[in-house]
């Protein structure tokens, strides 16, 4: 692969975020309805050329990245930040790229203003020509009657974004997104103190973690709420692992109060509470047991009661797994299975595919468990081990999104080996998902073939040139 200087991958993966962005002007989850008329849908033709310029800056800045990661290891951190926000700068203004969940996100926001319960019903119920009514509009068939699956602390940060802006899709967008890029430096703050504490390389874990196009495209491009989770979550390890548990748990309770799989972030909290608090054993990994979960309760608690939003939220969380994803491997596994024993004996598939996805997460707890057990014994770290645990849950997850990598992959990057197995295969499936998603949201059968063909590229780049996973 041909070699460039750190500027010369900075300046490269700046001008395929430009075109990236730019491509999103046409091709991206553009709004039903914008009374400024600046996101608005154009021709077959147009759309198509600005989809080609979205894939072909996509891939630009998957290069920039994969041969930024050859010098990473050994840049100064000021300049990885630099290349960072090169790369976000085009972002910023574009309209929402390979997702339309912010749309639900403010829709959601809507409710909460009007008094609207957000965990009994969907975005249908808001006034057409009201705040709201617009991003109501937009937002894809099966969420417009779907009760809001995230905390109330999230509700409230979309509540303030749809107050301020009175729910006009544009400025209420790019609140948003202000949200999404707050969320991104919550993340590199939390990645430099992991690596820092570690003795690893801080602009190495940034490459992996932040100046991913993953997280870029995802977070900042498509304003998913999985950076905030993660930021929070990230913050809270720091803190617990500094010895300031309670501050830390109490974050990684707002984490959880945003979605819900950050609390699994508490379990790997009382590992690091366990490891160094002073007493008898027993003593010891009891307080690691209850204590962080105790102060994040109390969080959740004290959140539901000031936001008004009520604890609905505690029977909407297995509402996106009603949605079938051909990443999720136990859904499709389930899936198959039930249609085979359909034909063979008539049966119901859909019992068949819900026990597949149930021994899918009972297999997740196990192995989640068996990692906080390895932890608690010395090895691994405890943020790695948390790393591992949340892949793991992704892996076996009825639901995967290519953007949940994301949850586990900032604390692997802050952590694994640098040659490591876990890090090769993170890389490779960096390069790889960003493709399987449309600019427009859509997930197209070409797409699972592009994340193919990318994954085989990785996987042969790797082996021919080991240079990414060195850092």
């Amino acid at each position: 692969m041909w070699e460039m200087s750190a500027v010369g991958y900075r300046r490269l993966g700046a001008t395929g975020s430009l075109a990236a962005a730019a491509g999103g002007w046409a091709a991206g989850s553009l709004p039903a309805r914008d009374p400024w008329n600046l996101w608005v849908p154009h021709g077959t033709a147009t759309t198509a050329a600005a989809a080609v310029l979205a894939y072909a800056g996509l891939t630009l800045l998957l290069a920039a990245w994969w041969g930024y990661g050859r010098v990473a290891r050994e840049a100064p951190v000021r300049e990885t930040l630099t290349t960072l926000a090169w790369w976000t700068a085009p972002l910023l203004l574009a309209p929402p790229l390979y997702s339309a969940d912010v749309y639900s996100y403010i829709a959601q926001g809507a409710m909460v203003l009007e008094g609207h319960d957000v965990y009994a019903a969907g975005p249908a119920v808001l006034d057409p020509g009201g705040p709201g009514g617009d991003a109501a509009a937009s937002v894809g068939g099966h969420w417009t009657h779907t009760p809001a699956p995230y905390g109330p602390v999230f509700l409230v940060l979309a509540q303030a974004v749809t107050w301020l802006t009175g729910g006009t899709i544009v400025p209420a967008v790019l609140g948003m997104r202000l949200v999404a890029v707050a969320s991104l430096v919550l993340v590199v703050w939390a990645l430099r103190s992991l690596a820092r504490d570690r003795g690893r390389s801080e602009s190495g874990a940034l490459w992996l973690g932040a100046l991913n196009p993953l997280l870029l495209m995802h977070v900042v491009g498509g304003l998913h709420n999985d950076g905030v989770m993660t930021g929070l979550m990230l913050a809270g390890m720091v803190w617990a692992l500094r010895g300031r548990w309670v501050v830390g748990s109490a974050l990684i309770g707002l984490a959880a109060m945003v979605k819900s799989p950050a609390a699994v972030a508490l379990l790997f909290a009382g590992v690091a509470v366990a490891r160094t608090a002073a007493g008898p054993r027993a003593r010891r990994v009891a307080m690691g047991l209850l204590a962080p979960g105790l102060v994040a309760a109390a969080v959740a608690v004290a959140a539901t009661l000031l936001t008004g939003t009520g604890f609905g939220w505690l029977r909407t969380q297995g509402v996106a797994g009603t949605i079938h994803t051909a990443l999720s491997a136990t859904s499709d596994l389930g899936l198959a299975l039930g249609e085979l024993l359909h034909l063979l004996l008539g049966t119901d598939p859909d019992p068949v595919k819900a026990a597949v996805q149930g021994l899918g997460l009972a297999a997740a707890l196990a192995l989640i468990a068996y990692l906080a057990w390895r932890s608690l014994r010395g090895r691994p770290d405890p943020v790695h081990a948390l790393g591992l645990a949340l892949l793991a849950l992704v892996a076996l997850s009825p639901m995967v999104q290519p953007w949940y990598l994301l949850w586990g992959m900032a604390a692997v990057a802050a952590t694994a080996a640098p040659a490591g197995r876990v890090t090769r295969v993170l890389v490779v499936l960096s390069l790889a998902l960003p493709y399987e998603t449309q600019p427009s949201g859509h997930t197209p059968a070409y797409g699972f073939a592009l994340a193919g063909a990318a994954c085989l590229l990785g996987v042969w780049l790797l082996r021919r040139e080991n240079s990414p996973a060195r850092v």
